[in-house]
C-alpha cells in the first residue's frame, strides 16, 4: 500500500494524487511513484522528442529505421554506392541518380574519346584538358599546269602525286590569218 499525500501539522508536503505520470512516459528503467502512491517503472524507450522532424522514408537509407514524428520510419533511399559513368562527346553529360553515392565514384571522358585527345590531334599553341597542341598542318604539295583550250569542256585536275592545282595556265585560242587570192583574208580559229 502506497501513500500518495502527506501532511504535517496541517500543512501539505507531498500530494500526489492529481498527478497523471504513466509508465508509457517515463523512460524505460526509471522508477517513479504514481497518483496512487505506488512505486512504479517506466516504459518508454524513446529518448528525444520527435514530433518536429522532418526526416522523410525517401531521406533515410534503403533498410534502415529512425524515427520521425513519433512514428518508426523504415529507410526507402536506393544505396548506389560507387557510380560509375562516361561521357563520349563534347556536350555529353552523365545523370546523377537520386540516392546515396558512397563518394568512391567517378565520372570520366570515354576511353576512346581519351585517346584522340593527343597533341598531334589538337592545333599547335592551342590547349584541349590540359593537352598542348602540336599539329601545324600536314605538307601538301601542288601543282601548275598548262592546257591548250579546245572546243569541248575541259576538267583540269592535279596530276599523281599532287594534292591540289596552284595555278592553271591556259593557252590562248590559235588565231591564224591567210591572205586569199583574191584579196580577202580567210581566218583559221583553233
Amino acid at each position: 500500500m502506497g501513500y500518495n499525500k502527506v501532511v504535517i501539522n496541517g500543512v501539505t508536503k507531498i500530494d500526489l494524487s492529481n498527478d497523471t505520470v504513466e509508465a508509457d512516459k517515463v523512460l524505460s528503467g526509471y522508477t517513479f511513484h504514481d497518483a496512487d502512491g505506488e512505486s512504479d517503472t517506466g516504459t518508454c524507450t524513446f529518448d528525444s522528442d520527435t514530433s518536429d522532424d522532418t526526416a522523410s522514408a525517401g531521406e533515410i537509407l534503403y533498410g534502415q529505421t529512425a524515427h520521425a514524428r513519433g512514428s518508426a520510419v523504415t529507410g526507402t533511399m536506393p544505396n548506389r554506392g560507387g557510380v560509375t559513368g562516361t561521357i563520349a562527346t563534347k556536350a555529353g553529360t552523365y545523370a546523377i541518380q537520386a540516392g546515396y553515392h558512397d563518394g568512391s565514384g567517378t565520372v570520366e571522358i570515354d576511353s576512346t574519346e581519351q585517346a584522340k585527345i593527343i597533341d598531334s590531334n589538337i592545333k599547335a599553341g592551342v590547349t584541349i584538358l590540359g593537352v598542348l597542341g602540336t599539329y601545324s598542318g600536314e605538307t601538301i604539295t601542288a601543282q601548275t599546269k598548262s592546257v591548250t583550250p579546245t572546243f569541248s569542256a575541259q576538267t583540269i585536275l592535279p596530276d599523281s602525286g599532287y594534292d591540289y592545282l596552284a595555278e592553271v595556265d591556259v593557252a590562248a585560242i590559235p588565231v591564224v590569218e591567210t591572205p586569199t587570192p583574191g584579196g580577202g583574208t580567210t581566218i583559221t580559229v583553233g
